[in-house]
């Protein structure tokens, strides 16, 4: 008797503001099909989302009043969400993240101009009071520790930096690194950024106006080196304000995908491994308005979110050249924004 190789489950995680609840749902990795598994309400115009290192527990900010955090552990046999406690954060924050340890939250504030660390609790809560707030330039975005979890970056669009800090691990603490910043060209507003599978390469989208920068990453001194700037615009783009949000490689590394918000498409790039240099692959039309969108962790399928949509398609990505084909689309709550992907472990 031969026993069936068992097969992971991969959750999905979808954050809607405007219906103030987080769908759980299970993704097909055999046609990318998607099943409800439930909808959880958070009592609150929830956002951006964070899910742990560990994949136990998944952290969702709710931008409105009184601003603040709901942790939650999710259920390692079938991804449910277990509300662990909700407690205040320093501002209305835009973006989280937890360091690479999970023993931090990390919170960027667009409104408050600010970032903040707080502890987390070996039971997966957020601990208060924060163990540092920071002021920042205009409008913090995004805030990630690289991948050594030695330093600390958060991009101010509307100041028009990438700011750079050293990070404590051990105790949560950032300090200013040398130079403190690296900027983008004028106006051109950084919002959310990634790490390549190497550390030596970071992309950023530009959501004012409509690009995508390149960096090289020096992973020693922590600091980032502008290459080149590569445009977001649709071939068939008939005008108006760009306004480019997510952006996400695949695991691999091999292909990377930014959202645009007006033109209401997904950008695909292949990636030159040695030089970090970006190649289009093209411009895909999907959901109205795809704030987030995500890639799981196989990196065989996409799910973008549109904001004026209410819904979720799902995308096969070409394992040889990265083009994304339409599979399936939901409907979702009102307003979905975010979109994270785990596989249980």
């Amino acid at each position: 008797m031969s026993l069936q190789p068992v097969v992971a489950k991969t959750m999905v995680y979808l954050s809607n503001a405007d219906s103030r609840d987080i769908y759980v749902m299970e993704l097909n990795p055999q046609d990318g099909s998607l099943s409800l598994v439930e909808k959880v309400p958070t009592g609150g115009t929830v956002m951006p989302l964070a899910i742990s290192p560990n994949h136990e527990f998944l952290y969702a900010s709710l931008r409105s009043e009184p601003y603040s955090v709901s942790s939650f552990s999710i259920d390692p046999k079938n991804g449910k969400l277990d509300l662990l406690s909700t407690v205040p954060l320093a501002d209305n924050m835009a973006n989280l993240a937890t360091d690479k340890s999970g023993h931090f939250l990390l919170a960027a504030s667009y409104l408050g101009n600010k970032i903040s660390v707080n502890p987390i609790g070996q039971n997966g809560e957020i601990k208060t009071p924060p163990v540092e707030v920071i002021n920042t330039g205009k409008n913090a975005h995004a805030i990630a520790t690289d991948p050594s979890n030695t330093h600390l970056f958060a991009s101010n669009l509307g100041s028009d930096v990438i700011l750079q800090f050293k990070f404590d691990s051990v105790t949560g603490r950032v300090t200013p690194n040398t130079p403190p910043s690296v900027a983008t060209k004028a106006g051109a507003g950084p919002r959310h950024f990634v790490f390549d599978t190497k550390a030596r390469f970071v992309y950023s989208t530009n959501e004012l106006d409509g690009t995508l920068n390149t960096y090289r990453y020096d992973a020693v001194t922590g600091t980032m080196t502008l290459l080149v700037t590569d445009s977001l615009l649709p071939p068939d783009f008939k005008g108006g304000a760009l306004a480019p949000a997510d952006i996400h490689l695949t695991p691999d590394g091999r292909f990377l995908y930014a959202s645009e918000r007006t033109s209401s498409t997904l950008t695909g790039f292949s990636v030159n491994p040695d030089s970090g240099k970006l190649t289009l692959i093209g411009s895909t039309r999907t959901e109205t308005q795809p704030r987030g969108f995500n890639i799981d962790p196989s990196g065989r399928f996409l799910l973008a979110v549109g904001q004026k949509s209410n819904g979720v398609s799902s995308y096969a990505i070409d394992q040889e050249t990265g083009t994304l084909k339409l599979l399936h689309q939901y409907p979702v709550g009102k307003n979905p924004n975010w979109v994270e992907m785990i596989e249980l472990k």
